[in-house]
């Protein structure tokens, strides 16, 4: 099953077009990387989705189903959560009320307030602090858990690992390859390659608003795909 599809899209900020005729797919159990330099487009797809950025041309699909017109809720609605780059925790807010926000869309599953506590134990020990005074690995499991709390079959990550330590990214592999053994299809927009390497199976690059590359993570050397990212 096709959880997402974009075809051809065209995205744009007013009148400034960023995404060029962008076709990508995640099917259900994928582990998808989207890769590229900073300023290429890449948390510019992840908007398109969103509402955020205007799709000029071109379809999206979400579980099957046409999106026109994208409003920021539908996203949640049809299954698919995002962790966004810097987390974005909502600062007068405890850890409790951020991670109770991700279950606006009420979707039915396995992921509640507790269930989330007992994957990151942590917040239920820190539940009534305010989720800005976490550290930054702690304000990222927050970010995710917030994010499973609509029970989502599709887990959009923004750059996760910037600004955390190694042992916190290599925690974050295995949380990741954990969601995604348990059923939840992953897309990871990154540009450490070595963490997409322990996560992914199948890569998409962007450039200048535009897939240049695609493929198999197996079939491809790490040093070809830093080449995408290198400044």
């Amino acid at each position: 099953m096709t959880l997402l599809r974009m075809q051809d899209v065209d995205a744009f900020y007013g009148s400034a077009q960023i995404l060029d005729k962008v076709s990508l797919r995640v099917e259900k159990g994928d582990r998808v990387a989207v890769l590229g330099r900073n300023g290429v487009g890449k948390t510019t797809l992840i908007n398109a989705l969103l509402g955020i950025a205007r799709v000029g041309a071109g379809s999206i699909e979400m579980q099957g189903q046409a999106c026109k017109n994208i409003r920021n809720f539908d996203a949640a609605r049809r299954g698919i959560a995002v962790v966004p780059q810097g987390r974005r925790i909502i600062a007068n807010l405890t850890v409790k009320e951020n991670l109770m926000l991700g279950a606006a869309p009420r979707r039915p599953g396995p992921w509640v307030l507790e269930t989330v506590f007992d994957l990151f134990p942590i917040l239920r020990e820190r539940a009534d602090t305010f989720g800005t005074a976490l550290s930054g690995g702690q304000q990222q499991m927050l970010a995710i858990g917030r994010a499973l709390m609509a029970n989502p079959d599709l887990l959009i990550l923004d750059e996760p690992s910037e600004g955390l330590a190694p042992v916190i990214v290599d925690q974050l592999t295995d949380l990741l390859n954990r969601l995604s053994s348990e059923g939840t299809s992953i897309l990871l927009v990154e540009q450490n390659i070595s963490f997409v390497l322990d996560v992914v199976r199948r890569y998409y690059v962007l450039s200048k608003g535009r897939v240049i590359e695609e493929g198999d993570v197996s079939g491809v050397s790490i040093d070809k795909l830093r080449q995408h990212i290198a400044v």
